[in-house]
Formats: C-alpha cells, structure tokens, sequence
C-alpha cells in the first residue's frame, strides 16, 4: 500500500525497489529486459542486450519502481538496483532540462579494471572516487525515473557465490542503512564489502526531487522494519543511521518499542539545531542559482571528504606523475558529481531539506523516552557541521541500553573516512547479535588478520616491553620454547594465575593468535560488558580488544557453550581478588577452596592445561594496595562507588576470594624487565565423566591443576634469574645488533 503525505505518493512497503520480478524461489531478481548496473569495487559492469550491445542512455525506458508487499530479498545477489533511464523525448510531461545519465567516465574505468584483470592485477576496493561516481548516477538515473524513495543494495563483486554463503547470507540479520539529508543512500560504498559478510545490507535512496514529508519516510521504512520483523521475528533489523538518518532510525525505534531494533548512529542530527552552519542556512534562498555550486562546494569541503581524498593520494608516496594524475581524477569525481547536484538542487529543494532536518530533530528527540533498542552512537571529533561529540553524551544518558565510540580524528561522514572499519567496531562493542540477545558464544566473530593487525597496532609496544617467552610441555613431559605443546583442537581450557590488573593478557592472548591461529576465549569480569549505573568506573570502550579477541562475561551457561563449541577457553580461577593482589602476594595463587569447572570440563571430556606466569614484579612495584587505600577515607569512599557501579561475583562465598571490591593500585613503574609463560602438560578428563561426577574425585583434579600451576611458576622464577635478556635495555641491544625483528633467546631448558 502507498502512503499520501503533502501531495506525494510514498512508497511503505518493505521492498520499493527498482524494477523487479519474483523467480520461482519467491525472491527478488531483475527481469531480464531490464538494465542493470553491478557496482563491483571499482568497476562497473553494464548488462549487455541479446544483439551483444551494451544498455545506454538512449535504451532505456522510464519505469515505475514495483510496490510489493515482501520483504527485502535475500542479497545473497547484492547487486546495485538501478531503474531503467527515461527516455525523455518519448514522454511529454518529462522535464526536457533535466540532464541525461552520463556513463562515459564508468565506462572508462570498466575498461580499465577489466584490462587490469585480464593482465593478473587486481581490482581494486571501492575507494572515495567511485563513492562521487555511483552517487553522481543514483542521483540521475532516480530523477530521470521520477519515483518515490526506494531501496537498493550494494554489490562486492568479490562476495561468493556459492550456494553454502548463499544460504548463510539467508541467516544474516537485515541491516537497513538510512542516509544523511542528501538521500541518495550510497554512503556505505566502502563498507559494503565486509557489512555483506555478516549483514543483508540495504540501503535507502531519497531522490531529490521527491517531496515526501519526514512522516512518510518514518512509515516507508517502519513498513520495512515490520514486514522484515514478521518474517523473521526472532531476528533483529539493524539501522544504521548518518546524520538525518539517525533522527531517521531514532524516530522509528520509538514507534516500535516491541520490534527487536538496533541502532548504530553516526553523528546524528538531533543537534541541528546547534549546528555552526544554520545560521548561514536562512540565506541561502537569497542565493541566485549560479550561486549553487559555491555553497556545495563549501558543504563538501566542511564534510572533509576533499581534504581525505587528497591526504590519501600524497600517503601512498606515489611516483610525482601517479599523485597527480590520481588527484586530478578525484578532483574530476567531486566536481562533476557537484554539477549535477547543483543543476537538481534549486532553492525549492534545498529549503525542502531543511524543513525535514528541523522535523526530524524535533520529532526524534521527542520520542527518547520511548526507544528501548540497544544504541551505539559514533560521535566524530572533528565535525564541522554539528557539536557531535556533545551530542552523543547526551543521548548516552537519555537512551536506556545505549553505548558510545567518539573518533577524534573524523569528520561528519566517517563510514566515507580510510581506515573506518564499521564491522569492527560493531565487533568490538559486542553489537553484533542475530537473536533477541546477544549470545556472546555463538555470535562471535573471530578476527580476521587485518582486523586483529588494526587492533593490536596500539598494543604493540607491550611486545617490546615484555617480550614474553612463551613455553609449552609435549605429551612425554619435554618442555619446549613456543607453543608446540598447545593442542589444536578444542576442547582446551587453560587455568593460570592472574597478574597484577591483568597484564599478562595482551601478549599471551597476541601470542597464540600469532603462532597458532587460537583465538582464547578469556572467561571476564560482566564489569566490561556493563554496568550498574553510571559512574566513575572506565568506559565499556575500554575493554573493546577484549571482546573482539574473544572474552565473555563469566557465567555457568557461557562456560557450557564454550565447551559445546570446542573453544580454547581461558581461566583465572583468583579472579579480580588476584588481579588487585596485595603486597607480598605477588605470584601466590588465591584460588576457591571448591573446584568451579572440572566437572563442566570433564562433561565435554576437555583438555585442562595447567600454566604459570612469572614477571609482574620486574614491570612495577605496588605502593599502595586495597589495605592502604581503605584506611584513607576518600579511597574507601571512591572504592565504594566503584565496586557499586559493577556486577558482584561470587558474593555467596567467604573468605579472600569473596573480597573483590574494585579499586585502583599504587604501583610504581620499573625498568621493564620480561614476562615468562610455562604451559603444563595436559591433562586429561575425556572418558572420566562419570568419574569425576562425583566431589572428591573432581576436587583431587582440582587441587593437582592447583599444584602443577604452582610448579610452573616456581619453575619460571627460578630459571628467568639465568635470562642474559631478561632486561629491556640487554634485548634493545641485541636487537639493534641482530635486527628489530629478530628472536631475543633467552635461558637455557
């Protein structure tokens, strides 16, 4: 059904989309008199017609988009939509001043992407000169058609077309990408690729001359949101909303409080209203229209986009003829695709545009209260067009289950920015969930190495710093250096002691992804996947690497699937009480009287590998422990609030381990010497299920992991005082002798 609003038709349905018939699967394909445009990272491929030519401008017919009442198809064909071109001169209603889709430059560069593949080079990933190209023919292929808002999809050539991805797209949950007031929607051009991986992606095209009000999008693409959700109602629908988009995405949340949502905002106009342009805006109808491109070209420039792309070019160190030539192509995308806008975008439209901006403020920040979908915001440091950073603390406190990320470094439209991964940091914040919760087991998502390279690159000096040595016991009880003795299938739980604030993690969870591809599942403290309330504990962002590289928040239930998942599982048995030792704890394990995981382990018959680790005491020396601090009155009290903010663990148990109020160490730093890492031989429960059912039988497991743990750091402690190399300076020198990249050795086994 359409929906009227201000004299205009409105597309409601789920699926708008550019012309289209159903295949005998019920999904959604292109008929095949239809053109069709495949937007292919760089490349451009037209459809050719039965007599072998390819679809031109002066092909093409004006067809209306089909209204159905299905859902978005599956993409597991996500190709870019694009309707058929009006053929002007045929229609005498069309306007004859409206300028003709011009697809000569795609041309080119199909030509020359194809000759590059024919030559064995590669085609190259979307980058910021096709965004200006696939927007500049979006904009004039939906004006020559003259329809209403519809959807489309992005297409990465490079995506399989296999029938197993095929049907693992179909599980995907939808992600509906609503754009900034430009409308034309193609703002996920250099995401697409890795989102079409995880996500069905879809995205919403506002043509310019389209006069639908701020209301009728709302129900255009609540239509979706409904339709998706009946089909698949115990799967979430993803928005992921920029700017105008956000009040977009903001607005239909709260007029579906029951509909499983989740939102990723990007700098969202909700403060438009204190945006540093408005007060520029209001004279803009005084503007004569060879005037146009002056102000677009000011909105470009404010966007940062032209300054990305020219930073861009002069980074790769290209030869002086390259940089040039590939400066002047981009100057080419930008300016021709301004020209078309300026020639569409009269004073009419643009005061059409402010008017929705201002409705959409008004109406989303109206509506908080009613959105219960969980929230990420993505606040830009350096947006020139709105006071991002300060608006997204405010909807942090107002939205109830809502998380925030601020860039410093990125302007107003970060998904266009280099090095902006989308899917990372929905990742790392734990956003990624295809049920009505997140299952932190099954919806993980393990890194793939340039995503762990992107995490790990502000960690890396931890790797100079400590330089661990990593060592493992084969099966007849050798110890050897590396991890040889780690086996490679799961079941694995490994259970150890637990350094001072945990400084053992990063380079021991690094090490076993660089050598062995394992990623350690660490069993976490629920204090870095919420909190409380708000307060004076770090935010959740902080604990971002974690989750990406696999912790989940301890529990019974999280344990059971990591083992029926055949996961490496790491255990720190001491928990917080022994990451926030006192003096003269150093190394000494504070462990329950009771086991907690042997029989769980011995059910799914899991390796336990017992390991030490030795090294704290060389990195910093404590000043001030939980003891010194609790006889300060403003510590107690900062300590108090602190642990109020936090999940409480293990409050039925007595004693030390029950102690794990949170509070901040003195330490004192040291010359950094070296971390050490011994890893036991593993022992074994597979066939011992019945076996250790009962207490005692899994309590003497308990107490020999206990003692083997013991062992491996007695054994380190002793050999570490035979390391030539155990100080940074004695490792800097050799290194500068030997190269950076070369092993330091270390004690003799």
């Amino acid at each position: 059904m359409a929906l009227m609003g201000s004299g205009v038709v409105a597309v409601a349905p789920a699926s708008c989309f550019w012309p289209c018939t159903d295949d005998i699967y019920g999904h959604h394909k292109m008929s095949s008199s239809y053109p069709r445009t495949r937007i292919c990272g760089r490349r451009r491929l037209l459809p050719r017609y039965s007599n072998g030519s390819k679809a031109g401008a002066s092909s093409l017919n004006c067809r209306q988009p089909i209204v159905s009442a299905e859902p978005p198809p599956p993409p597991g064909q996500s190709s870019v939509l694009l309707p058929p071109d009006s053929d002007i001169d045929s229609d005498s209603n069309s306007n004859s001043s409206r300028r003709q889709p011009h697809l000569s430059t795609t041309t080119t560069t199909t030509t020359k992407q194809e000759a590059a593949a024919a030559a064995g080079g590669v085609v190259m990933s979307p980058g910021l000169i096709d965004y200006f190209q696939v927007s500049e023919d979006l904009v004039l292929r939906s004006e020559a058609d003259g329809g209403p808002p519809r959807w489309f999809c992005l297409l990465d050539c490079h995506c399989s077309s296999s029938h197993s991805a095929s049907s693992s797209k179909n599980h995907n949950p939808l992600l509906l990408y609503l754009p900034g007031v430009d409308g034309v929607g193609s703002g996920l051009l250099l995401q697409c690729k890795k989102l079409g991986e995880i996500f069905n992606v879809w995205c919403l095209h506002i043509p310019l001359s389209d006069r639908s009000s701020f209301s009728d999008l709302v129900k255009l693409v609540e239509e979706t949101v409904r339709s998706e959700n009946s089909r698949r109602p115990h799967t979430p629908v993803y928005l992921v909303g920029e700017s105008f988009g956000g009040c977009l995405a903001l607005a239909i949340a709260s007029r579906n409080p029951d509909i499983d949502l989740v939102l990723v905002l990007a700098n969202p106009a909700t403060c438009f209203s204190k945006s540093q342009l408005l007060p520029l805006l209001p004279f803009s109808h005084l503007m004569p229209k060879e005037m146009n491109p002056s102000l677009l070209y000011m909105l470009c420039l404010s966007s940062g986009i032209p300054s990305r792309m020219a930073m861009g070019a002069l980074q790769k160190s290209l030869p002086l003829e390259q940089t040039v030539g590939e400066l002047s192509q981009a100057a080419r995308a930008v300016s021709s695709y301004i020209s078309v806008l300026a020639d569409l975008l009269g004073v009419e439209t643009l005061n059409w545009k402010l008017k929705m901006l201002k409705s959409a403020e008004a109406f989303s920040n109206s509506r908080l209260h009613a959105i219960k979908a969980r929230t990420l915001i993505l606040s830009s440091g350096r947006d020139s067009m709105l006071p991002s950073e300060e608006e997204g603390e405010r909807l942090r406190r107002l939205l109830p289950d809502c998380q925030i990320r601020t860039f410093s470094d990125r302007g107003h439209v970060p998904f266009l920015e280099d090095g902006f991964d989308l899917v990372t940091i929905i990742k790392c914040a734990s956003f990624y969930q295809r049920g009505r919760c997140v299952d932190y087991v099954l919806d993980y998502l393990p890194p793939k190495p340039p995503e762990f390279e992107q995490i790990y690159e502000p960690h890396r000096w931890t790797e100079v710093a400590c330089n661990p040595v990593m060592l493992s016991t084969l099966e007849n009880g050798k110890i050897v250096q590396g991890l040889k003795g780690i086996p490679c299938q799961g079941p694995v739980l490994y259970v150890g002691y637990h350094m001072m604030l945990g400084f053992e993690l990063i380079p021991l969870v690094a090490r076993f992804w660089m050598e062995r591809n394992i990623v350690l599942r660490g069993i976490a403290h629920p204090m870095a996947f919420k909190r409380l309330k708000d307060g004076k504990l770090p935010d959740l962002s902080t604990y971002d690497a974690f989750r990406f590289m696999g912790a989940v928040p301890a529990s019974a239930t999280t344990f059971y699937k990591l083992f029926s998942t055949k996961s490496h599982v790491l255990l720190y048995p001491g928990g917080m009480r022994e990451a926030l030792h006192r003096k003269g704890e150093e190394h000494k394990l504070i462990w329950p009287e009771q086991s907690e995981f042997v029989r769980m382990a011995a059910r799914f018959g899991a390796k336990i590998i017992p390991f030490g680790a030795v090294g704290e005491d060389d990195f910093g020396q404590l000043l001030f422990d939980y003891d010194d601090l609790m006889k300060i009155p403003y510590f107690e009290a900062f300590t108090r609030e602190l642990t109020d903010e936090a999940v409480n663990l293990r409050s039925e148990r007595e004693g030390e381990i029950a102690n794990q109020d949170i509070h901040l160490p003195v330490i004192l730093p040291k010359v950094p010497g070296r971390l050490y890492f011994l890893f036991g031989k593993p022992i074994e429960t597979e066939g011992r299920k019945q076996d250790l059912k009962r207490r005692d039988e899994a309590q003497q497991v308990y107490i020999q992991v206990k003692s083997e743990v013991e062992s491996c750091i007695a054994y380190l402690k002793e050999k570490r005082e035979n390391d030539p190399y155990r100080n940074v300076l004695a490792r800097l020198t050799y290194q500068a002798v030997n190269g950076f990249d070369a092993e330091v050795p270390t004690f003799e086994l």
